[in-house]
């Protein structure tokens, strides 16, 4: 392997949250292939999605604004491979990149960060997020509340939420958690707020003709979390979702099948559908199926969401 001649280079975003992913993932190389500290070196790499704050993503290119810069440099070799938050990876990618593997999963819940209960929070209330998905689910909990764009990293949305900008913020359970910070904020129910599609998964990603980096990969991919997230991005595929579409989707493993649910919701959070199937984890058909049904099934201006 090219440890001989140099460390393998893991690029990453530069956010104190991505570098702790970068972090776990060079330490579960050098475990499972009895690496010494230093065999992985990570490279840190400025997105646009990190640049520009002051706008919702859907406005200035939605996902790719995280990935793009991490992609160029690994189509021109100056990584070996990235390292991403999941549900930041657009659901279709180029066909010389390939999800190589993915770190077992984390919590998939989402916290209120501001208050004890949705109940709690006073009327009226001003909850910032960047999330359309948790917006519709905070509108369809609290019809009276009023929605902020809240962009930034963990650190920058509390110090807002300090400062009285808003009176709630929501937050990832698993980054909280990968940032030492596990007791800020309530954790929320699955069944009052469905996760976003791939929350709480950490993905690498690798050119797809590099065999030998993909070997090395492959060894610490967890196949529940690839199977799980898998399905979850398949139903994205089949939704032709975006940044400005409403949706939440969770895919558990249920003995050799997946169960998994689904649910678009209208911003105003007034209308929601859902769906439940358990597929076979390889069976990308009926992951996409389940998105198309969905699509069948909403009205025309949610349905309008979803359309190029």
């Amino acid at each position: 392997m090219i440890l001989s001649e140099r460390p393998l280079r893991l690029g990453t975003r530069g956010s104190p949250l991505a570098l702790a992913q970068a972090r776990m993932t060079a330490r579960a190389l050098c475990d499972a292939h009895g690496w010494p500290d230093g065999a992985v070196a990570i490279v840190t790499v400025q997105t646009s999605g990190d640049r520009i704050q002051d706008r919702a993503l859907a406005e200035i290119g939605g996902k790719a604004l995280w990935t793009k810069e991490l992609d160029r440099a690994l189509v021109e070799r100056e990584i070996d491979f990235a390292v991403h938050s999941m549900k930041d990876v657009e659901t279709l990618r180029p066909s010389a990149i390939r999800i190589a593997a993915m770190l077992p999963r984390a919590d998939v819940r989402d916290r209120l960060v501001g208050a004890d209960s949705f109940d709690a929070l006073p009327a009226n209330p001003v909850v910032g997020t960047s999330s359309p998905r948790r917006a519709a689910q905070v509108t369809r909990l609290r019809p009276d509340a009023t929605i902020t764009l809240f962009r930034g990293n963990v650190a920058t949305r509390l110090a807002k939420l300090a400062a009285g900008d808003v009176h709630a913020t929501l937050l990832a359970a698993a980054g909280l958690d990968r940032l030492g910070q596990g007791d800020v904020g309530v954790t929320i129910p699955i069944d009052m707020m469905l996760p976003a599609p791939s929350q709480g998964a950490v993905g690498i990603e690798a050119l797809a003709d590099n065999d030998a980096v993909l070997a090395v990969l492959a060894a610490i991919s967890d196949r529940d979390t690839f199977d799980c997230v898998m399905a979850e991005r398949n139903l994205l595929m089949g939704l032709g979702g975006t940044c400005h579409s409403p949706i939440a989707a969770l895919a558990l493993v249920d003995g050799d099948r997946l169960h998994l649910r689904a649910e678009i919701i209208s911003p105003n959070g007034q209308e929601t559908v859902s769906e439940d199937a358990r597929i076979d984890p390889q069976d990308r058909d009926a992951a996409q199926a389940m998105g198309r049904r969905l699509l069948d099934r909403a009205s025309p201006a949610l349905r309008s969401l979803f359309e190029a």
